[in-house]
């Protein structure tokens, strides 16, 4: 029954994802997010891009997890689940945990031990999570997973539960049809690597249905992909995964035991979808980048002070990414390119104060002191 308003991306896209057609859904009205164009660093670059940036922050817990987590938890609750786990270095806890909270059912969740922001812990931890701190990085934590859902009766809701990258291959469908097309450049920053392996999933399943006679609904654009106003020959993009510098396993070209880097949710030297994202860059015909965690922090600052957009410092990763090839000629001129922040500022506070220098100025509670600090200013 149609309620006028909008209840979330299962619904949405029911007709595209795995699900039982009576199964009850567990939602919190995710995905939907704005494609938000960057006016001011077009500007900046004035070489005709149109670059957007696809703010997968505002989901419900306030990153791109959210849209995997509601597909996996339906999936778990349908099979008679009561609990479910994941390894995670942030966002996969709190999104796990409000969507166990959703459907009333436990959390377990395995962190790095004194290795977490603080806005993620807190998420967890509000929702009512069981959250085990292990003496580890993110890797050890996805062994454990791995190993005790042979021995306990628990789902693994992280990006190896196909269910997962079911949910996150939304997203393409809501920029192709907030754009009407696919763009030419798709940025996206790579920790577990099974972002970048939706993304190009739900391009493809857009292509296949918009350049053939299959009969395959797509629910919200009455079968026949009318959304589409300009199609390319393909409707797939050069997918561009980013990483950072001492957390880059796919410039290495081998696993990384000890990842570092201040974007912790990409702080992974293990990734899960290795092979997936693999053959995502080599079919796309995109390639991978890294970059230090100066530069990431820096492009972090330059969004919020130009676009007024606050990501984590994972998703400036792709930002960085998609203007260092701007610049260096890889993106040609007038294309089309939309970047994937994949988590909130707010996720990670104290690294955002720690590089602001924004001014706090304490003065007395008197107008003559506001007036003449704001003329001192402008």
């Amino acid at each position: 029954m149609d309620t006028g308003f909008y209840t979330g991306l299962i619904d949405r896209y029911r007709s595209i994802l795995p699900l039982a057609k009576d199964c009850k859904v567990i939602s919190l009205c995710e995905g939907n997010t704005p494609l938000v164009r960057c006016r001011n660093l077009e500007w900046a670059n004035r070489k005709g891009i149109k670059l957007y940036l696809k703010f997968e922050g505002l989901n419900p817990t306030g990153s791109f997890k959210d849209r995997g987590m509601t597909v996996a938890v339906t999936q778990a609750v349908s099979e008679g689940s009561r609990a479910i786990i994941c390894a995670s270095t942030g966002n996969t806890s709190a999104s796990a945990a409000a969507y166990a909270a959703r459907a009333g059912i436990k959390a377990f969740v395995l962190i790095p031990d004194g290795n977490i922001a603080m806005g993620k812990l807190a998420q967890a931890m509000m929702h009512g999570a069981i959250i085990l701190q292990i003496r580890g990085n993110f890797d050890d934590g996805m062994r454990l997973v791995k190993e005790v859902a042979n021995e306990a009766p628990v789902n693994i809701v992280n990006s190896i539960n196909p269910y997962r990258l079911q949910g996150q291959k939304t997203a393409s469908y809501e920029i192709v049809e907030a754009l009407g097309d696919a763009p030419d450049f798709h940025c996206i920053p790579v920790g577990n690597a099974g972002n970048i392996s939706a993304h190009w999933t739900g391009y493809c399943e857009l292509a296949a249905t918009s350049n053939s006679n299959v009969t395959h609904a797509c629910g919200f654009c009455d079968g026949d992909c009318s959304f589409i106003t300009s199609p390319k020959t393909t409707l797939r993009p050069k997918m561009l995964g980013y990483q950072a510098t001492g957390a880059a396993p796919f410039i290495k070209g081998a696993m990384i035991d000890e990842p570092e880097t201040v974007a912790t949710a990409i702080r992974i030297g293990h990734p899960q979808s290795w092979d997936f994202a693999q053959a995502t860059i080599k079919e796309s015909d995109g390639w991978f980048y890294s970059f230090p965690d100066d530069q990431i922090l820096v492009t972090q600052k330059l969004l919020a002070e130009n676009e007024g957009i606050f990501c984590e410092p994972a998703s400036a990763t792709a930002v960085a990414g998609a203007l260092h090839d701007i610049e260096q000629g890889n993106i040609p001129d007038n294309s089309t390119v939309v970047c994937t922040l994949t988590g909130h500022g707010l996720k990670d506070p104290d690294i955002a104060i720690k590089q602001s220098n924004a001014m706090l100025v304490t003065i007395d509670a008197q107008l003559d002191s506001v007036k003449r600090t704001i003329l001192d200013n402008l």
